[in-house]
């Protein structure tokens, strides 16, 4: 069960995240379409999974991704100087992909035949 202070990071760094996404996404993305689909911060606060889902864009969803792992350390630093303030540790952010968008229209397509 996650404390109150997780759950308050969580939303933190979930919304902060996608503001630098979504601002940054032309010049460090290739211009793919990145939504922040959840964030679950360690107990100790010291890292957090992001889970984010890929769509759109020019590129693949694998080369997208692996731009974003390749940015972390640009990501993690502009994430500092946003949430500085609030948090006295940024946390080391580990991305992964959120296919369960793609999961649940493949369940539909299946259930629709």
């Amino acid at each position: 069960m996650e404390s109150l202070r997780q759950q308050k990071v969580n939303k933190l760094l979930a919304k902060e995240l996608a503001e630098i996404f979504r601002s940054e996404s032309r010049s460090l993305f290739g211009g793919g379409f990145i939504t922040v689909t959840g964030v679950r911060v360690s107990p100790d606060l010291s890292s957090a999974k992001v889970y984010v889902s890929i769509m759109g864009g020019s590129k693949d969803k694998n080369v997208i991704f692996k731009m974003i792992e390749d940015q972390n350390n640009v990501i993690r630093k502009k994430l500092g100087m946003i949430v500085g303030k609030q948090l006295r540790i940024v946390p080391e952010l580990m991305f992964f992909i959120d296919d369960s968008l793609d999961y649940a229209m493949k369940i539909d397509a299946l259930l629709k035949k």
